[in-house]
């Protein structure tokens, strides 16, 4: 994998995908990328992030209280190399706007075989489980650039 513009998909991006757009832009601040996030879903656009993914994300160094939930639109396809998704329903919701086999490479779950469970309906201890699954897949993907 080399190095590219990251777009971070979950359902609301309001929990899973502002965490691994505030977790992957910390860790690869020394490289000359983008990094969004964005929702499949419309209900939060507009909204900043869950209070406990912003509580979370603070306690381990990384601000995400400025990040404004958007609609995942057709042009991302553009604008980004990865975009990468939470879940598989979310995967097959950006698959299903990809009007390209270019389009459909670039979408991957970003636990690879896995998901990123969302934990909006549970208590704080989900939201650093949820970290911990995505600081360390985001850090794969930066060593991969380094390889």
């Amino acid at each position: 994998m080399k190095k590219g513009n990251v777009l971070m998909v979950c359902l609301g991006n309001i929990c899973r995908s502002p965490l691994a757009h505030g977790i992957f832009e910390h860790l690869s601040k020394d490289y000359s990328i983008t990094v969004d996030s964005a929702g499949t879903a419309n209900y939060h656009t507009g909204n900043t992030p869950d209070s406990r993914s912003i509580k979370i994300a603070a306690a381990r160094g990384i601000n995400i209280a400025n990040q404004k939930a958007r609609q995942f639109i057709v042009a991302d396809f553009d604008a980004f190399d990865y975009i990468f998704v939470m879940d598989h329903e979310n995967l097959n919701n950006v698959l299903k706007l990809a009007k390209t086999e270019l389009d459909r490479n670039k979408v991957r779950l970003l636990l690879e075989s896995d998901e990123v469970e969302d934990p909006y309906y549970g208590g704080d201890q989900g939201f650093e489980i949820v970290f911990d699954k995505i600081e360390k897949a985001c850090k794969n993907i930066i060593e991969s650039w380094n390889q």
